[in-house]
C-alpha cells in the first residue's frame, strides 16, 4: 500500500502557519512542519499537536537533516518561516539578510529535486517607497537607501521572490508567491511591534494606546482566516504557478482610526498617545503613509477577496 503524501509547512508553529496547519488536518491532509521556534510556538498548536497527522520537526530549515526525504516526498510546500515584526526587523538586520535568503536557496534545492509544488509567502514590504494609492503585483518596486535598515527585510524578501522565480523558470519548479498585507487574529503576539495586538492589549487594560508618527499612515488588515483560504485556494490552482499575487484586506485605515475604533469596539477606557518615530525606533526609521493591496488577480484566478470587516476583526482578535 503506497503511504499517502504530506504537505510539508515551514514556519508551521507561527501566527498564521498554525491557522493554516489546522486548516489543512481539517482538510483530512497529513502535515510536517519545520520550525525553529524562534518566533513560533508550540502553544499556538495547542488544539492539533496530538493529531496523528501532524508530525512536527523542530529545526532551522538548513539544520534539518529530513529535509531531503521530507520534500521529495511532499505533494506542496508552503514556506511561511521568516523573520516577524517591524522590531526585530530593525534590531537584527544581520539575521535577517543572512538567514532569508540561506534558508529559501536551500528549501527550494529540496522542492527542485522532485518539481514538489512550493508557495513563498512574501510581505508587501517589497513595494517599498512607492507612494501609489494602490499596490498591483507588477508595479515597479522602490526599495529605501540600505543605510535604513527596516529595508532590509524588503530586500530580503524580494530576494527570495528572485530566486524563486529564477527556479520557476529555470528548474521548472512549480512556484507560486503570496504578498501578505499586515495580516492579524487571533495567536499574534505584539512583542514583534505588530500594530492591532500592540493596541488590543492596552485597551484590555485600559492603559495608554501608543500611536507612533501623527498616526495619519494608513494601512489595510487581513483576517488571518481569510487569508489561509486564500493560500490553499492558490496551492490548489495549477494556473497560479509562477504567479505573483497580493492577499490582504482592502478596507484602508489610519492608526490613529484604528486605536479610536478599537477603544470602541472593546469598550475601553485608554486614551491614545502620539509618539514620535525617534523614541519608537533607532534612528533612520522609514515609515510608508499608505499601503492598500489591489486584490483583483487573486479573485480572478480562485474566485476569492478578503472581506472579513475590520470591526469583526477587532473583535474575534480581541477574543
Amino acid at each position: 500500500m503506497k503511504k499517502s503524501k504530506h504537505i510539508l509547512v515551514t514556519g508551521g508553529a507561527g501566527f498564521i502557519g498554525s491557522h493554516l496547519v489546522e486548516r489543512l488536518l481539517n482538510d483530512g491532509k497529513n502535515i510536517v512542519i519545520i520550525d525553529d521556534f524562534s518566533t513560533g510556538s508550540l502553544e499556538n498548536l495547542r488544539a492539533v499537536k496530538k493529531n496523528p497527522r501532524l508530525k512536527i520537526v523542530r529545526a532551522k530549515i538548513s539544520k534539518c537533516k529530513e529535509l531531503p526525504q521530507l520534500a521529495a516526498n511532499a505533494e506542496f510546500i508552503f514556506h511561511l518561516a521568516a523573520t516577524v515584526g517591524v522590531d526585530l526587523v530593525v534590531k537584527s538586520a544581520l539575521h535577517v539578510l543572512e538567514t532569508s535568503f540561506h534558508e529559501m536557496e536551500i528549501l527550494l534545492k529540496a522542492a527542485a529535486k522532485k518539481s514538489t509544488p512550493l508557495l513563498l509567502t512574501s510581505t508587501s514590504e517589497v513595494y517599498g517607497k512607492s507612494a501609489k494609492p494602490e499596490f498591483s503585483e507588477d508595479d515597479d518596486l522602490l526599495i529605501g537607501p540600505p543605510g535604513h535598515s527596516r529595508w532590509s527585510y524588503a530586500s530580503a524578501k524580494l530576494t527570495d521572490e528572485f530566486l524563486a522565480l529564477a527556479y520557476s523558470r529555470e528548474k521548472n519548479l512549480p512556484v507560486t508567491i503570496a504578498r501578505l498585507f499586515n495580516t492579524v487574529g487571533p495567536r499574534q503576539t505584539g512583542r514583534y511591534g505588530m500594530v492591532l495586538p500592540r493596541f488590543i492589549a492596552a485597551a484590555k487594560k485600559n492603559e495608554p494606546l501608543k500611536v507612533f508618527g501623527d498616526g495619519k499612515q494608513s494601512r489595510c488588515f487581513g483576517f488571518v482566516h481569510d487569508v489561509v483560504e486564500a493560500l490553499v485556494r492558490l496551492q490548489n490552482c495549477e494556473k497560479a504557478r509562477g504567479e505573483i499575487f497580493n492577499i490582504g484586506g482592502t478596507e484602508e485605515v489610519s492608526m490613529l482610526e484604528l486605536a479610536r475604533l478599537v477603544v470602541k469596539t472593546l469598550g475601553s477606557k485608554s486614551r491614545i498617545e502620539l509618539i514620535p518615530y525617534d523614541q519608537a525606533y533607532a534612528p533612520g526609521f522609514d515609515d510608508m503613509r499608505r499601503r492598500k493591496p489591489l486584490v483583483e488577480k487573486l479573485e480572478r484566478f480562485v474566485k476569492f477577496k478578503p472581506q472579513t470587516p475590520l470591526r469583526e476583526i477587532i473583535r474575534l482578535t480581541a477574543e
